[in-house]
């Protein structure tokens, strides 16, 4: 008998506020994974606002929309981004998308299932806030990473999603990921701010998995629609991420 293949780690990025680096941490930490000799699939589960396609300079002719409506092989709407890096993507302007029926989420998940077994990781992407596609993307997945910035909105935006999640959904662990941070002692703070709400209200731990500077290679690289981890492989901003993927297996 044929070994069974290894399932991949599916993890679920999603932010409670929009404007936090949320889809540009998925791109460039994905192609972190991919140039570690990891094979990533990103999922743009962002329905109704999907960029990942933007952030890469794909050209995208079938989406998830396309295949949810057609029932078509999943595999013809994936696009490889890069020898390792495929990207299954999502649907923009089509606002009937952001609230998936549970019919399509079954289907969905199934569409999932079926084209992520040649990876070692799924990464989905959310949309912003606690729409009830980011709540599914989130019991669906393995593990979760949460993208906050040390402004206090998004810290107050990420405890609501939080609290959703672990009050109504059962979900007890959390993975945070600051971004933008000016120094070691900034994102310190937040964590520890964030750790003391969620101890005493909430009953929880949160995971720390890094921090990634504030960097003007970033923004740069997000104008010109260029990964920063292939732009400026040595800012401050790249590093970190490479840590990241470097002890993903351990951290999660």
């Amino acid at each position: 008998m044929a070994p069974s293949k290894k399932m991949p780690k599916t993890l679920c990025v999603s932010s409670g506020k929009g404007g936090v680096g949320k889809t540009s941490f998925t791109v460039n930490f994905a192609i972190a994974l991919t140039q570690n000799g990891k094979r990533v699939l990103v999922v743009d589960g962002d329905m109704g606002l999907a960029n990942v396609d933007v952030l890469l300079r794909l050209s995208v002719k079938n989406n998830i929309r396309d295949i949810l409506e057609s029932g078509a092989d999943p595999r013809q709407s994936m696009i490889f981004a890069r020898p390792n890096l495929a990207v299954l993507p999502g649907s923009s302007g089509v606002p009937e998308m952001v609230s998936l029926g549970e019919r399509q989420q079954d289907r969905l998940a199934g569409f999932i299932k079926q084209i992520s077994s040649d990876f070692d990781y799924v990464i989905i992407d959310t949309a912003a806030g606690i729409g009830s596609s980011v709540l599914w993307y989130n019991r669906f997945s393995d593990h979760n990473i949460f993208i906050l910035s040390p402004d206090p909105t998004s810290m107050t935006d990420a405890y609501a999603l939080i609290k959703l999640l672990s009050r109504d959904h059962g979900i007890n662990r959390f993975n945070l990921v600051l971004n933008s941070v000016r120094g070691v002692r900034e994102g310190n703070h937040t964590m520890d701010t964030l750790q003391r709400v969620t101890q005493r209200f909430l009953r929880l731990e949160l995971s720390h998995l890094g921090s990634i500077p504030e960097d003007k290679a970033v923004r740069q690289a997000v104008r010109d629609q260029v990964p920063f981890v292939e732009k400026t492989p040595g800012c401050r901003a790249s590093r970190a991420v490479h840590d990241m993927a470097e002890r993903v297996h351990i951290l999660l």
